[in-house]
């Protein structure tokens, strides 16, 4: 199974590294051999070889250049850098990338062999439209991308449920990510206010293949204990 943590724009660098080593140090007491993934904010990447995978939040679409603000591929390659997070809701509708912006993405890092955590999702408005209004909306969100790319990871993150405390039933999400394996082979995540209190639960569903996990991860022994539940979950 895959457990991700997204850090989003929390933690210093001093504060990254210390959690990354309290996760490596469970990871090898535990015997823990699931893939573990770690997306720390940019500012915060660093060299490190172990059990965990480190991983960009987001990247421009560019080797390097005049694109003020923004980190491309030499920044990611200096610290070894082979997996990235695309599509994150709050890419979507925070800082308002188009699909047209994660196409090109997903495409220049795609070409260079990178890992590719890919997330779709809903927001509340069209899921309230019905389920042909929320399928339709989140097919949308596959126009361009390659699903049958041997490196890609989706992640289902229904956008009204992240950060609220708010999930889907568990028949939803089983429901849900049975639909979403019929586009994509790729293994399929489940992201929205995933917690300790209910990552095992999610975790043992049909279709899941792990979880990707926002604010629930910020504390080293709730993501740890996650990772365990997977480990004996083993599926």
């Amino acid at each position: 199974m895959i457990i991700a943590a997204n850090l989003k724009t929390n933690l210093t660098r001093e504060k990254t590294a210390k959690y990354i080593k309290e996760v490596e140090s469970f990871l090898s007491k535990n015997s823990i051999s699931q893939e573990v993934i770690v997306f720390p904010a940019i500012s915060s990447l660093n060299l490190h070889v172990g059990k965990v995978t480190v991983g960009a939040q987001n990247a421009y679409p560019a080797i390097n250049g005049a694109f003020t603000g923004e980190t491309g591929y030499e920044q990611l390659e200096e610290f070894g850098i082979k997996t990235i997070l695309i599509g994150h809701s709050e890419r979507r509708h925070v800082i308002g990338e188009t699909q047209g912006m994660l196409v090109k993405k997903f495409n220049f890092y795609k070409e260079l062999g990178f890992k590719i955590i890919y997330c779709v999702g809903e927001p509340l408005a069209v899921r309230e439209a019905g389920h042909d209004k929320m399928m339709e909306y989140i097919s949308n969100q596959y126009e361009g991308i390659d699903a049958s790319y041997e490196k890609l990871i989706i992640a289902y993150e229904p956008v009204w449920a992240i950060g609220t405390g708010l999930t889907p039933t568990l028949e939803d999400i089983v429901a849900i990510h049975k639909e979403l394996k019929e586009k994509s082979s790729a293994p399929l995540l489940y992201g929205g206010s995933v917690k300790v209190t209910n990552a095992k639960e999610v975790l043992a569903l049909d279709g899941v293949d792990g979880i990707l996990v926002g604010s629930a991860a910020l504390y080293a022994e709730h993501f740890c204990t996650m990772c365990e539940y997977a480990q004996k979950l083993d599926k």
